[in-house]
């Protein structure tokens, strides 16, 4: 399981600019080669244009060069949202960890977490 995915994430939610919720939420994803990239929440007047911090990591891994299918993992503080879940499962992410509602740490597939995807049709 990525715990230690999680503690990074944990460790950095602090660095999240939430001036609005006061919700911090942090994420660290690790690809295949083992590089990990964190990312934070970023919150912004225009409520819609925030973004979250699932997406802020990734979009550090893709400006690297990964794509989908080169991330295995991600520790998140807060159970991902409806949109994040979409991030997730089309960048194939095998381990997804975060503290559940009922506050223990629980560990999902992208798949699991969003059931009967949509994909764009080829």
């Amino acid at each position: 399981m990525s715990h230690d995915l999680y503690e990074r994430a944990v460790a950095i939610a602090e660095r999240a600019y939430a001036p609005y919720s006061n919700y911090l939420v942090g994420a660290a994803v690790r690809t295949r080669d083992g590089k990990v990239f964190e990312g934070v929440n970023v919150e912004n007047a225009a409520y819609p244009l925030g973004v979250c911090a699932e997406k802020s990591a990734l979009v550090k891994a893709v400006s690297e060069g990964y794509r989908p299918g080169d991330i295995d993992a991600i520790g998140i503080t807060a159970s991902p949202c409806g949109g994040c879940r979409q991030w997730l499962y089309e960048f194939r992410i095998g381990e997804v960890t975060f503290r559940s509602a009922a506050g223990e740490l629980v560990t999902y597939s992208a798949a699991e977490l969003l059931p009967d995807t949509w994909d764009l049709p080829a």
